[in-house]
């Protein structure tokens, strides 16, 4: 059976290097082969499930091909606390061991599963202090009437909505195209409606 080893980060301009050389530690310690492991790597935020990659490895789970999945650390799977418990109560109903290197546990069973409720809900309300945080921050710029919004990347920066839509026309699938080019799938769409609007 192979080993799912999952890594995010939330932008594609992040270094996933550190996720995997703690992963890689914990795969020499537990003396588990590295032909047998398969990487899924989603480089976009945790607060939804629709992710490229983390799909792939529902797939792989649900075809039975899974058996164990090992993260860095469990918010790297979900930032929600609905999503991360139950993707895990799943998991470990069909009997999948999950483990967190960084946080040493091994999320086995019904103590696990409690465990990692309360871990899933502390990644959430970091996500939300950050966001009302933020909010916060805006809402005193525009009283200050120094706020000016998010900047989005131009069309000129990187030619990226080009680039994307002609590796489309070479015949690259989304997913592939978004590989390549180190973004989730969703900016690709983005990128080839920026394309097309210019066109």
């Amino acid at each position: 059976m192979t080993v799912a080893c999952y890594v995010r980060v939330s932008t594609a301009s992040q270094n996933e290097a550190g996720q995997k050389r703690e992963i890689l530690q914990w795969l020499a310690g537990n003396g588990i082969n590295t032909q047998n492991v398969m990487w899924y790597i989603d480089k976009e935020s945790g607060e939804t499930l629709q992710r490229t990659e983390f799909e792939q490895l529902q797939k792989d789970i649900f075809n039975g091909g899974i058996k164990t999945v090992v993260v860095y650390k469990l918010d790297r799977l979900s930032r929600s606390l609905k999503d991360g418990v139950n993707t895990l109560c799943h998991w470990c109903q069909k009997g999948i061991r999950v483990v967190s290197t960084s946080q040493q546990i091994d999320f086995n069973g019904a103590m696990g599963q409690l465990v990692a409720a309360v871990l899933f809900a502390v990644a959430q309300f970091e996500t939300e202090t950050r966001r009302d945080r933020q909010a916060a921050g805006i809402a005193a710029a525009k009283e200050r009437q120094v706020y000016r919004g998010r900047k989005r990347g131009s069309f000129k920066s990187g030619n990226k909505p080009a680039r994307a839509a002609e590796l489309i026309k070479k015949g690259f699938d989304h997913r592939e195209v978004a590989k390549s080019m180190g973004v989730s799938v969703r900016t690709v769409y983005r990128y080839l409606d920026e394309a097309e609007s210019v066109a």
